[in-house]
Order: C-alpha cells, then structure tokens, then sequence
C-alpha cells in the first residue's frame, strides 16, 4: 500500500468514529451544529434582519426565523451573486449549483460556500468510502481511481455556476485527482458525447475500481465504454470494479441493466444523497437499503409533516417528512424540496421518498412516486422488462373520455407483451394506493403507455441540461414538450 492510502487509512479511521459519536449523540450533534451555524449568521445581514444575536436556543430559532422556500429566499440569493458580501453566510459566495427551477424561473441557483465544499459536499464522499472499506476491509478499492462523470460549469458575473458535480471536480481538483479519473479537462467538457468518448478512451486502460453519479447518466457512459472497446462487459475492461456509488435517482429501474454491465458478485452498489443544497445521507449497512443521516456536516435539520415543524428529536419512523436545512452554505430554514422516510431512529436512518412536488392527485388519487417506483419494479419482474427512465402526467377528463395517467417510458429491455407490462403495473398500482384504486373503480381509467426509443429521454434532458427526468408531474407541461419532441423526430 502506498504512503497515500496509508495517511488517508488513518484519516478515514478518525472519520468513523467521528461518525459512530454521532450515532450514539444525535442530539447534542445537532445542537451544536445549530449553535455554530448561529454564531456565522450573526455576522450577516440575514442574521440582522432576524435578530440572530438573540437567539440562544431552538425554540428561539424556529420563533424568530420563518421558513423559506426558494421564491421567498431568492432575494438574498441575487443580493449574494451581485457580489455583496456576508448576505447569508460570512464573507462572498462565488459558487452556485444550478437546479431545476421554479414556476417563475428555469433555474435555481443554490449558493456553495467554500466551507461547505471542503466539510459537507467532499466529507461526505470520504466518509462514503470510510463506511464502505469498514463494511468490506478486504477491499482494493484504493489500489485504483474512481471514474467521475460530472457535468458542466461555467463563469457567470464572476461566479462559478453549473451542476454541482463540475463545481466540486473543479474545486478539488489539485488533491482529488490523484485518486480520479479521466483528467479534469476532460471531465469537464461541456460536450457530453465529446466527453464520454474521450472518457471511453482516456480510461480504458486505467486502473478503475468505482464509479460515481446518476445512474442514468453513468449507464450510457458504460454503454460507450463496451462499444468503443468491444468488450462484452465491464469487467473485461476494469476487471478490478467493485463499487458504484449512485444517487440523484431510485435505483432500482436501474439494477439489471447494470448487473449485465458488471457480472460479479463481488460488486457493491452504495447509495448516497448528495443534492445540491448538501450533503445529507450514505448508507452505511450493505445489509439494509436505507442511509444514515449524517448529522455533522454543517447543516442543522428540521422536518416538516403538514404545517407541524420538529427538530430531529421530534421525528418517528415509518413518517414521511419534506426536510428543512440551516446550513453552511448560507440556507436558513429552507425547504429544498425532497421527503423523506425514516426508517430507523437509533441512529437516524433515512429513505429518499420523492420531491414535495411529485405527486399527481388530479383525480384524488394522490399517487406518490414511491407508489409508481413499487408498481413499476413489480411489472418489471413479472414482464422481464427493464426501464431505462419513466414519466407520468395526467390526462383531463373530457365530456366522453376519463381521466387517466400517461406513462411516457423508455424501455432497456422490453417486456414479453406490452399489454401485460400494463395490467401489471395498474394491479400494483392498485394495491399500493386504495386513493389510486377507488378512483380506478369510478372516475379514470388504466394507464396509458406511450414508448419512446432507447435515448429518448438522454437526449431531451441533454437539450435541458438537466440530468433528473421527473417522475410525476401533476400537469402536462412536460409531457406535452415530450410529445412534441415525439412529433418532430416523425417528421424527419
């Protein structure tokens, strides 16, 4: 083993038991997150406009500081991107990931302060790989590099905006590089065809022995590496690959596919959710299929169920809550976006559960996406399809037609009949949501499919620079631009 691997062994057992003390004192963690994260607002204008300085407690906070969503908060952050100083956060903030956007804007911009860049975004992937080699101590993990494929930013105003995974690989590239691979110019490109072929020849002859990021983006990535090397799968190319750590999507529509890619028992998939406002769980048990909140990464979390707001004390298992963040990165009580589910609360464990805005109850179905990922691996299984991505928006009722949902799905491997892909997936649906099946039995109908092409959805979120397709959508916005798409591309 390498000097390196060595001092970075010794690192990542410091590392786990900082992590193993705040399983055993969540709450005490979080205080202390809650008190440092005070002490930084009192030098902002933020924390003027609150009267931070009179804050003493967490009862004082959630009474004198409201929650945010991004419309509400977007006035400090343009305040931060003009170049004013100690906004939120002390000092400037000269990084924002660019996400999706709101009903008034395609884009939001979500400040990254160097802090939170070093102690929450990076921490967290060093503590994924602490975690793993803890799991598995046997590993080779570090006798390679670990493949990124990052996405894209640029210069804005004199920020650095742009997906989250190029501000970070730009940011660490002088001490991360050592341990990634390709080359940062060309993890970087903006060009994603460009980039996965040169990715495809740049690494195939390197020691590989993970990969990160979407599952989506990751599986064309492996696609072009097997065709421009001609190899039959992955292990002929990397027979070293033993890790995939994914986020940003579920899985499990995913896990064939990359079982054919990587045929071996010994490879380990690893989820982590990183987002663009933070850091905020890995698992951390190769037996389970939750992750572990980690409760030590500059960020104070609150959990919202309806209009009751708790700190973390206050959650229970089996609840579903949309999560509230204070963080390093200047957020203060803003609501990003996500639920979540906890599945454990000695230590606090959690599953993503969708966005606070995927759902479609047109009909009063309130259909979830937990709901639409159960159904979908059962058709899966039952069909021997495998689907590379879905959406689903709902189709109005008119004066001779139900309601119903569209499902706009692209298939890896199509199922043994279409129509039995269907009745499958409307019985699970059924059984997952009595909302769903009481309103089958009145006001709509059975899904329709419509099925797109193998890229289909690839090519659309490259033409949005995004790299999520959302999964339910209560409005037609998006299908309707699918369908479009689908129009344009039968004229040619």
């Amino acid at each position: 083993m390498s000097l390196t691997s060595k001092i970075f062994r010794l690192y990542l057992d410091y590392r786990l038991r900082r992590i193993d003390r705040f399983r055993r004192y969540p709450h005490a963690v979080q205080q202390a997150q809650l008190q440092a994260r005070l002490a930084a607002g009192r030098k902002t204008a933020f924390g003027r406009d609150f009267g931070l300085e009179r804050v003493k407690s967490a009862e004082e906070f959630a009474r004198c500081v409201p929650t945010f969503d991004y419309e509400h908060f977007k006035p400090y952050v343009e305040r931060m991107f003009a170049g004013e100083r100690s906004v939120t956060s002390p000092g400037r903030v000269a990084f924002y990931a660019r996400s999706s956007g709101t009903t008034s804007d395609r884009s939001k911009y979500i400040p990254i302060t160097r802090h939170s860049i070093l102690w929450n975004h990076t921490l967290g992937m060093r503590d994924v790989v602490a975690l793993y080699l803890d799991a598995f101590p046997a590993s080779k993990l570090l006798t390679g590099r670990t493949l990124t494929l990052g996405g894209t930013c640029f210069e804005e105003e004199g920020n650095r905006v742009g997906d989250l995974s190029a501000i970070l690989l730009h940011e660490t590239a002088r001490w991360g590089m050592s341990m990634r691979a390709p080359k940062i110019e060309t993890a970087l490109l903006s060009d994603f065809e460009q980039k996965i072929d040169r990715i495809a020849d740049e690494c195939a002859s390197q020691r590989i022995t993970a990969f990160a990021g979407v599952p989506s983006w990751n599986l064309e990535l492996m696609r072009r590496v097997l065709e421009r090397t001609g190899k039959q799968n992955l292990l002929e190319v990397w027979p070293d690959m033993e890790l995939f750590l994914h986020g940003g999507v579920e899985f499990t529509p995913y896990r064939r596919a990359y079982r054919e890619l990587i045929p071996s028992n010994g490879m380990h998939y690893m989820e982590t959710y990183n987002a663009s406002e933070g850091f905020f769980a890995a698992a951390d048990d190769p037996a389970r299929d939750d992750m572990l909140l980690m409760l030590d990464y500059g960020t104070y979390f609150e959990f919202r169920d309806g209009e009751q707001i708790v700190p973390l004390e206050g959650v229970e298992c089996g609840k579903t809550y949309a999560m509230l963040i204070t963080s390093d990165n200047g957020l203060w009580r803003y609501e990003i976006g996500d639920t979540v589910t906890f599945t454990s609360t000695d230590p606090y464990r959690i599953r993503f559960a969708g966005r606070t805005r995927q759902y479609i109850n047109a009909f009063g179905e309130e259909l979830i996406v937990e709901n639409a990922d159960r159904a979908l691996v059962e058709a899966c299984q039952k069909t021997g399809a495998v689907v590379n991505e879905y959406t689903v928006a709902p189709c109005y009722m008119s004066i001779d037609r139900q309601g119903a949902h569209e499902w706009i799905v692209e298939f890896d491997v199509e199922p043994d009949s279409v129509e039995h892909f269907a009745e499958v997936l409307d019985e699970a649906l059924r059984a997952a949501n009595s909302d769903y099946d009481a309103k089958r039995r009145s006001t709509i109908e059975r899904q329709h499919l419509t099925l797109v092409e193998r890229g289909f959805f690839l090519d659309w979120l490259k033409s949005r620079r995004k790299n999520k397709v959302p999964r339910l959508v209560p409005d037609r916005r998006i299908a309707d631009e699918l369908h479009e798409r689908l129009n344009q591309a039968k004229k040619k």
